[in-house]
């Protein structure tokens, strides 16, 4: 699944012409930034078979780019009607799903269709973005954070998108603007957006579907998931964005995309828009190394440990399915992708190569008449510098930020960062309070996921950079962690409903809950701030070996590195060749049907009776290729994707949907570093099979007619 990567990593970079040694650039590789593509791409997309004008990429009313949206911050959606309608995946749709299921009402497990308005379901702190306008800022930027700290810079780019938000609010108060670095920060661009917080949830497959083939096809192909949810837009009644109400209405856009029943073929044009999340195609052979062994292997080494404590209570009863299976599923999905981004670094060569390029660059810088030139025996003495406080707020991060509740509310207290139940009562009265969500978890689990957490950043961290109270864990419970945490449990009131927690009484000092917080707080400011200082120099290394690229590249267009802003990337549909194995270029029925079969060998493919008959037709009617005949599940191209470009839509030469990306293949999971025109692929789900499935399945008459597909 591509949903969007958070990682302690650099988001900004840029790549000009194939990313090593190429010196030219793919038709398939790049993630341009839509209101400036260059000229010599939309050529090249022409030739490929790209029929719309310009014009209708960016800046027309019927602009491909107004019907794409940033959903909820993490993935893409698209609108596919003039009431609203929204495709997104299903992973990407997961959260909501799952926080309207329970044990009697288990939409995960059984599906859902609001078959009225009124049964649509408004979901908390989600919303889609609408991209209205772009423009390039660097003149404006560059100037105020030259020789500025990286919080003195953070504040001025701050201070430049609220005044910008301010001007823009002043002609329309519901628009905002985000300033972005691009390039390694040596560009900056000013995006303004619109969001829609009232998005109520309207279709979805049951899991055995929207999720078919789970963990072990994830990042595979062959595929066969139906990977999609619909949600709907709402707005008041004058068609602007508000918070939920039940007096608002459908959203009504100007424009929504056409939704295809035509197909593809091999060697069709295809493209994808979206917000793809974080490449860092620009990086040295340095940070290539410094991701593989201090990101990468720690990811690993953590989440095989929580995910086998949360699938053994997973297993064990349907309420810890439901209540764990989002954050599994999330931790599960880069935990499966770090293995094979290592694999792919170490059996594509991707380390040495990049050391190639650089001598390149060292070559061209001896004899260049350019001032910025990088100091690369600098740059490998800083990373190896900031390794071992890097590894460490790495593990802090995988052990203790993304771990039990206990851990949570001891972070979130120590942070103090809480709103106080009573804020105009006197200072010393006030108190903080969790709200209760002790239906949402199960104490012997948390107990036991915060025992291992602790223990395996004991573990695998130096003890210089410990927090305070693993000296008790090793005198007082001789490095027994469960012991400990049994007693942490029973003293401690972080996890007792109604728990107050007074502001002005030092909570730490009163609650060894509150105290491990405080003491985990105060760690993790000490590991922030020396890998800032270290990072700081590093980034400007690597920002001077962007900027070296582009102009030795000076000839070639350029993008820049995925920062989650709205890119457009094309190809073709297309198979690929690996050892002697050549793949096809889609799926079809029968090898889903061919994989139900399986079920009990393998239990990620396991459907329902209904699914398996609804998959074994002999005709699906007009959702079956005309080509072909056979009905099309999931198909490959050439896009270049990454984590957040889930969902997004991908377009024939006519600007039509005809599929939604969800993944990428095993056998380029290194895209990320590097774009391998061999081997990268876009996994898609083919919307005839979303529409099937709508239609047989669900029997969302309502829908299709509001969607229209021709």
């Amino acid at each position: 699944m591509i949903t969007l990567r958070k990682q302690f990593s650099k988001k900004a970079g840029a790549l000009a012409g194939l990313l090593l040694l190429a010196t030219s650039a793919l038709a398939d590789e790049g993630m341009w930034t839509l209101y400036n593509l260059p000229q010599a791409v939309y050529d090249k997309m022409q030739e490929e078979g790209f029929t719309l004008p310009y014009a209708d990429i960016y800046s027309s009313d019927n602009a491909i780019k107004n019907n794409v949206v940033n959903f909820s911050g993490y993935c893409t959606g698209v609108v596919v009607s003039p009431d609203g309608l929204v495709f997104t995946n299903h992973h990407c749709g997961f959260s909501a799903i799952n926080s309207h299921s329970t044990v009697e009402h288990d939409y995960m497990l059984n599906g859902f269709y609001a078959k009225t308005y009124a049964d649509e379901l408004p979901n908390d702190n989600m919303f889609v973005s609408f991209m209205r306008d772009q423009r390039d800022i660097t003149s404006k930027i560059l100037p105020l954070i030259a020789g500025k700290s990286i919080f003195q810079k953070a504040a001025v780019i701050d201070s430049v998108a609220n005044a910008l938000t301010d001007s823009v609010k002043a002609v329309d108060s519901t628009l905002h603007v985000d300033v972005d670095p691009f390039f390694e920060g040596n560009r900056y661009y000013a995006t303004t957006y619109q969001d829609f917080t009232d998005l109520r949830l309207v279709f979805t497959v049951p899991k055995s579907m929207g999720k078919f083939g789970g963990e072990t096809d994830n990042w595979m192909w062959p595929r066969q998931t139906c990977d999609f949810s619909v949600f709907r837009i709402y707005a008041d009644k004058n068609n602007r964005p508000a918070p939920y109400s039940k007096d608002n209405v459908p959203y009504h856009p100007k424009s929504w995309a056409p939704v295809s029943l035509e197909g593809y073929r091999e060697g069709s044009f295809s493209m994808t828009v979206g917000y793809p999340g974080s490449t860092e195609r620009y990086l040295s052979s340095y940070g290539i190394e410094d991701m593989k062994t201090t990101e990468n292997d720690t990811r690993i080494r953590v989440r095989a440990v929580k995910l086998a404590i949360l699938k053994k209570y997973m297993d064990r009863n349907e309420k810890d399915r439901i209540n764990y299976e989002n954050a599994f599923a999330n931790s599960a999905n880069y935990y499966k992708n770090s293995i094979g981004m290592n694999r792919c670094i170490d059996s594509i060569g991707i380390y040495h190569q990049k050391q190639a390029f650089e001598k390149r660059i060292r070559e061209w810088q001896d004899t260049a008449d350019y001032k910025e030139k990088v100091d690369f025996g600098l740059l490998k003495k800083l990373y190896a510098k900031r390794r071992p406080m890097k590894s460490a707020m790495f593990y802090f991060n995988e052990c203790f930020r993304r771990s039990s509740e206990f851990l949570r509310r001891a972070m979130l207290l120590a942070g103090g960062t809480m709103k106080p139940v009573n804020p105009t009562s006197p200072l010393k009265k006030q108190y903080v309070q969790f709200e209760d969500n002790s239906d949402k978890w199960n104490i012997e689990l948390d107990k036991e996921l915060t025992a291992a957490m602790l223990e395996t950043f004991a573990r695998n961290v130096p003890k210089q950079y410990l927090p305070v109270f693993y000296t008790e864990i090793r005198k007082k419970y001789l490095n027994n962690y469960k012991a400990y945490v049994e007693d942490l449990y029973s003293k401690s009131k972080l996890l007792r409903p109604g728990a107050k927690f007074h502001i002005v009484r030092c909570p730490e000092k009163l609650d060894p809950g509150a105290e491990l917080g405080a003491d985990l707080q105060s760690a993790m400011t000490v590991l922030q701030m020396v890998n800032l200082n270290q990072s700081k120099k590093i980034d400007e290394e690597e920002r001077k070996l962007c900027a070296a690229k582009m102009r030795m590249e000076q000839d070639l267009p350029h993008y820049s590195d995925a920062n989650f802003t709205m890119r457009l990337s094309y190809g073709q549909v297309k198979g690929y060749r690996i050892g002697n194995r050549v793949t096809n270029y889609y799926t079809d029925a029968k090898s889903i049907v061919d994989k139900m079969d399986r079920a009990t060998d393998v239990p990620d493919y396991k459907a329902e009776a209904e699914m398996r008959n609804l998959l074994s037709q002999s005709d699906f009617g007009r959702y079956q290729d005309k080509t072909t005949g056979k009905m099309q599940l999931c198909f490959l191209t050439t896009n270049d994707i990454t984590g957040g470009n889930s969902g997004s839509p991908m377009f024939d030469g006519k600007g039509r949907l005809i599929g939604l990306a969800f993944d990428g293949n095993w056998d380029s999971l290194a895209s990320d570093i590097n774009f391998d025109s061999v081997l990268s692929r876009c996994i898609g789900v083919d919307i005839r099979y979303v529409l099937y499935m709508m239609d047989k399945w669900g029997h969302a008459d309502r829908l299709l007619k509001e969607i229209n597909p021709q």
